[in-house]
């Protein structure tokens, strides 16, 4: 109890809020500079879009494997470790790309080594930023959610100056440099939660689930069902997310006004990100996040019924203040029902999914569109996954009462 009031009353968990935003901002903002830099990539090299575009997605796949490597990892050695070594990792891997001479290096070094690294910010920082706090925990990792979702209207606005001033090698060089000169010495400020810092002080965190273990934990209801949900969530969104812009083109929307609907997107997810962390607290992350998924279904199947700017604007809004928002409640549910001594991995594992669900849309739209030459199908699957992962989000039951945390998930 004491550990927990000393643990409350910490300051400095706000200083591992602030990191994880910046971290995850300038990790996040380096992988999407690549849309920036893919036409002047492949004019200047002859690869094909199609190819460096691919790195991407394999950095999508990397960072799913990777998600719960590091996750563990962080449990083990400890949060600060691992993420410094990532944003090593990190800017390096941007620095070697930067000098790529084949598209297949350019793709397992942007793609692997890139992609795996930034799951070495993720699940780390938000298992460790829930294990600060015991109140206010959902505003919390929300707002470190909200820092990576700076990441378009940042690090993408910085990369697209750039290379009005460079050519592309120079301009990922630059941001490769910011890149370790800014996170390396963050990730020195991140330390492991105050419960962690002693063995009883993690059987008391813990309570009468100290004596789990991870196979036990990751062979649970509570892990199957909050992983399926995740995946299902991410797979609802990604489409949509992905495709838009192309659908909203063939709606007969200028590039450049098409474009701006992500934008949109964007914006009110900072503000869904937010709100859903504040609606987390004060009504229960589970609630908050089976209500969101709902609408999530809904928005997504409002895409469907749009043809004109203003109404693409409207549901842009709408649907990215849901699935922004509801993004990081998985954190929160995860840590009110597992040891905090393995909340790498449990997070890292749904994290995994999240990845997983995240790489169906851009394949699922393009075979859509290729088969029906209308993007319609895509916005009724979306719907479809996203009933889906309601229902399975009402399945979950957290730990039985005796085993719960102090704020305990309502039913």
């Amino acid at each position: 109890m004491s550990n927990a009031h000393i643990q409350k009353q910490s300051p400095y968990r706000w200083v591992i809020v602030a990191a994880g935003g910046l971290l995850g901002c300038i990790a996040i903002g380096a992988m999407f500079s690549l849309p920036v830099f893919l036409r002047p990539i492949s004019e200047e090299t002859g690869w094909s879009v199609t190819g460096v575009s691919s790195a991407m997605t394999i950095g999508f796949i990397a960072m799913a494997l990777a998600s719960m490597i590091w996750g563990s990892l962080s449990d083990r050695w400890g949060p600060r470790l691992v993420v410094s070594i990532g944003s090593a990792v990190l800017a390096a891997a941007l620095a070697l790309a930067s000098q790529a001479t084949s598209l297949i290096e350019f793709q397992l070094v942007f793609g692997l080594a890139f992609g795996g690294a930034t799951a070495a910010i993720f699940a780390p920082m938000m298992a460790c930023v829930t294990g600060w706090f015991d109140t206010q925990r959902s505003l919390a990792v929300s707002l470190v959610s909200a820092g990576m979702g700076m990441a378009p209207m940042t690090m993408s606005p910085f990369a697209a100056w750039l290379v009005t001033i460079y050519d592309w090698r120079t301009s990922l060089l630059i941001i490769a440099a910011l890149t370790g000169a800014v996170m390396i010495p963050v990730a020195l400020l991140v330390r492991r939660p105050p419960a962690l810092e002693s063995q009883n002080a993690v059987a008391s965190s813990d309570g009468e689930r100290s004596d789990m273990s991870v196979a036990q934990a990751v062979r649970s209801p509570q892990f199957i069902i909050l992983f399926l949900t995740n995946f299902f969530c991410c797979a609802t969104h990604s489409g949509p997310i992905f495709h838009t812009v192309s659908y909203a083109i063939s709606c007969g929307i200028p590039m450049i006004a098409a474009v701006s609907i992500y934008s949109v997107e964007g914006l009110a997810g900072m503000g869904g990100r937010v709100a859903f962390g504040l609606f987390g607290d004060r009504f229960g992350a589970k609630r908050v996040l089976v209500s969101g998924l709902l609408l999530q279904a809904f928005g997504a199947l409002a895409y469907f019924f749009v043809r004109d700017l203003g109404a693409f604007y409207a549901v842009a809004a709408v649907f990215g203040f849901i699935y922004a928002g509801i993004m990081p409640l998985y954190a929160v549910i995860a840590r009110e029902n597992f040891p905090l001594r393995m909340m790498g991995t449990v997070i890292g594992g749904t994290a995994m999914a999240g990845s997983l669900g995240m790489a169906t849309g851009p394949l699922a739209g393009g075979l859509i569109y290729d088969t029906f030459a209308s993007y319609g199908w895509l916005y009724i699957g979306a719907w479809g996954i996203g009933i889906g992962a309601f229902l399975i989000a009402l399945t979950f039951r957290p730990f039985p009462k005796a085993n719960a945390e102090p704020a305990p998930l309502p039913a």
